[in-house]
């Protein structure tokens, strides 16, 4: 008997949600014959965490997202200024993936009813995380739409650009490389819904008002709605302290990123082995957070699952030649993002978490 996994029971379909997603990609792609021949002609991509456009001598790349229901822990705690880095985090460290420095941003907030307070706190800190960044909010929208949603919806597109010969496909990966693993102390915008209805199984609806039982883990004295709320990490800047920026020379020559979203590491990391006979063996990654080891304690949630709803500490991967390794990690340091060799890549075909 098929085993009903506990992402499915907090309300989330992740083959419902894979085969809409192909069927979106689908019907975008009918789209590209528009711009055949014309400037901003799409580059055909597949695994790619961002669109690309021809520009002549470099690439645009665009891609969207959003804080999904981390968005709903920020109204039970009142507390709407650190979700900006989500946000910058999720559209950014998708696009720099392919090799492109974002230089500006839009975003769109529907809400049932708008609270000038809430949208202060929200841009407020999205410009502070945008400018730390050195990216341009370009634009956006407030839309007030009554009880068509409930709460707020927060989402951003984000613009990139990267010369041609500098783009990151993935396609010079080969076994030996090393893959380096970048900290992340949270569970930066995904898996929420499962996290959410785990918490309130075992503490009731104010769950947020709780504090985890084991004294070791590693939060202070916070409640379990300040711990979900903790920012993500925004890698976006300190690859491209390896890449460089545009007109920038590049310092390593990188050879894939992985930005570890939704899937997890077993979902996303294909993404970038453009040769299927390729693999990688991961055996000193980040460990998990102790406060994530409570929540697959208290959900009695499958390791394997886990791994293919959280990042589970490794917020995302970078793929450089063995020879570049020390080099890369000194620039990582350097940008203040916590960095180690996770494993490397091997001809086995598979990926194997140790």
């Amino acid at each position: 008997m098929k085993k009903i996994k506990k992402y499915a029971l907090a309300g989330v379909n992740i083959e419902e949600g894979d085969a809409s997603s192909s069927i979106a990609g689908k019907f975008a792609g009918t789209t590209f014959a528009g711009r055949k021949n014309k400037i901003g002609e799409p580059v055909k991509l597949l695994g790619g965490f961002a669109g690309i456009l021809d520009f002549g001598k470099y690439y645009l790349v665009t891609g969207d997202d959003g804080v999904g229901t981390k968005m709903e822990v920020a109204e039970r705690l009142g507390k709407f200024d650190s979700l900006g880095a989500d946000l910058v985090a999720m559209v950014s460290d998708d696009a720099v993936c392919l090799g492109a420095e974002v230089v500006s941003m839009t975003n769109t907030l529907d809400a049932a009813k708008l609270d000038r307070k809430i949208v202060g706190e929200l841009l407020k800190g999205l410009a502070h995380f945008c400018l730390k960044q050195k990216i341009v909010i370009a634009g956006g929208e407030l839309a007030e739409v009554g009880d068509a949603v409930n709460g707020m919806v927060w989402n951003a597109t984000a613009i990139g650009i990267v010369a041609k010969k500098r783009v990151i496909l993935g396609d010079k990966i080969k076994a030996g490389d090393i893959v380096i693993a970048l900290r992340e102390n949270g569970l930066r915008s995904n898996g929420f819904s499962l996290a959410r209805k785990i918490l309130k199984d075992n503490f009731g609806k104010d769950w947020h008002k709780e504090k985890p039982a084991l004294a070791k883990a590693g939060v202070g004295n916070k409640t379990w709605g300040e711990i979900l709320l903790t920012p993500s990490e925004i890698y976006h800047a300190a690859v491209l302290g390896l890449v460089g920026r545009f007109g920038e020379k590049r310092s390593v020559d990188v050879r894939g990123i992985c930005h570890v979203t939704g899937g997890g590491i077993p979902g996303n990391l294909p993404r970038i082995l453009k040769n299927k006979k390729l693999g990688a063996k991961l055996d000193n990654l980040w460990p998990i957070p102790k406060f994530v080891e409570e929540l697959i304690r208290l959900g009695k949630v499958d390791l394997e699952e886990a791994r293919e709803v959280w990042n589970l500490g490794n917020g995302m991967l970078i793929v450089v030649a063995a020879k570049d390794t020390a080099r890369s990690l000194k620039i990582l340091a350097k940008n203040k993002i916590a960095a180690r060799i996770a494993g490397a890549i091997t001809n086995s075909g598979k990926i194997e978490i140790v």
